[in-house]
């Protein structure tokens, strides 16, 4: 018993990283998210666990695919080259180093802005290019970050299930 609860703790301070790396992409939320249910579920060997596993993970899993899709269909459509997006991570991990708490975004937002500047060669396109593509980066972290805490959600439930069924 006291294994379990130990286990629960872990997992609820996993699923508690992996939602902030949702939203501060340093971590693969998403991924650990999932990680995290797997744990609990071989933990305590319940069908609660391995239920919540299942429905969790496909959370999770939709909302990593959602995000994706999401700020891909808005790049495509916008015809944002993918060296521009790379150059603003590149920037904001920069970013992050020298601006401590918002460096990453700052970073992020000012490479991409200086990579459509060089790509378009003018002021206004290269601003509205990247601000499609900062709004279709923030849906993405959105649809994900909504599934990652019905994952989480699922996980309380089962929470609850396991140990009042016991």
């Amino acid at each position: 018993m006291e294994f379990e609860i130990l286990a629960t703790i872990l997992t609820a301070v996993l699923i508690a990283v992996g939602i902030a790396g949702v939203v501060v992409p340093i971590l693969p939320g998403s991924i650990l998210i999932i990680g995290a249910l797997l744990l609990w579920a071989f933990s305590v060997g319940s069908p609660a666990g391995w239920v919540v596993f299942g429905v969790g993970s496909a959370f999770a899993l939709a909302g990593l695919v959602a995000g994706v899709v999401l700020t891909g269909r808005t790049l495509q459509r916008r015809r944002i080259p993918a060296r521009s997006i790379t150059i603003g991570l590149a920037a904001g991990v920069v970013g992050m180093f020298a601006i401590p708490v918002v460096g990453l975004f700052v970073g992020f937002a000012l490479g991409l802005f200086g990579s459509e500047y060089l790509r378009l060669r003018s002021f206004r396109p290269a601003l509205e290019s990247s601000v499609h593509a900062l709004k279709a980066a923030g849906w993405g972290i959105l649809a994900e970050l909504g599934l990652a805490f019905a994952a989480g959600s699922t996980w309380i439930v089962g929470v609850w299930v396991h140990f009042l069924t016991r």
